[in-house]
């Protein structure tokens, strides 16, 4: 299946800041940006406190809308104060997907150093959709991007990608 055609997915875009506009949303226009460049649709952006009830409103929101297929999440995944992207996230999800989190981690490891630790960087399903949870640091939503979340998303990576497990792309 080499030759196989590429499915554009859609993919919603959630900031998660309490001191970041459309203006200094660096990590979100990076993640816009590098989802467009793959090929797939940014079908909404959106930047929103970092409050547990704000970021569950939205990102149910999407996993309810059958149009949207993955959710990328940037921002609130840190161990202090108002960090709370992972605990509002992962109580929606049907099934974590640990892998993504340790990898993440492991590959933060070689340009941060010990200081990937302190990720909570997270992925799962919800609903058929994929979600992504990660840092707000453009460097990590970078790395997440290239080395993890693109090659998933992409129908033509083998021998298996996340794509070949979505039913609405997959009907016959």
């Amino acid at each position: 299946m080499a030759d196989a055609e590429f499915k554009s997915l859609n993919i919603a875009v959630l900031t998660v800041s309490d001191t970041r506009g459309e203006a200094e949303d660096v990590s979100g226009k990076l993640l816009v940006t590098a989802l467009q460049d793959a090929g797939h649709t940014n079908i909404e952006k959106s930047i929103v406190k970092d409050d547990i009830y704000a970021i569950r409103a939205v990102i149910s929101r999407w996993i309810a809308d059958p149009e949207v297929d993955a959710v990328l999440t940037t921002g609130g995944t840190g161990i202090t104060g108002r960090d709370g992207t992972p605990e509002a996230v992962s109580v929606l999800l049907a099934k974590e997907i640990d892998g993504f989190g340790e990898l993440f981690r492991n590959l933060s490891y070689e340009e941060i150093k010990t200081s990937s630790l302190q990720s909570r960087a997270l992925a799962g399903v919800a609903n058929s959709t994929y979600i992504f949870v990660l840092p707000g640091s453009s460097g990590a939503c970078r790395l997440a991007w290239e080395k993890l979340i693109s090659a998933q998303l992409d129908n033509r990576v083998r021998p298996c990608n996340l794509v070949m497990l979505m039913p609405r792309l997959n009907e016959v």
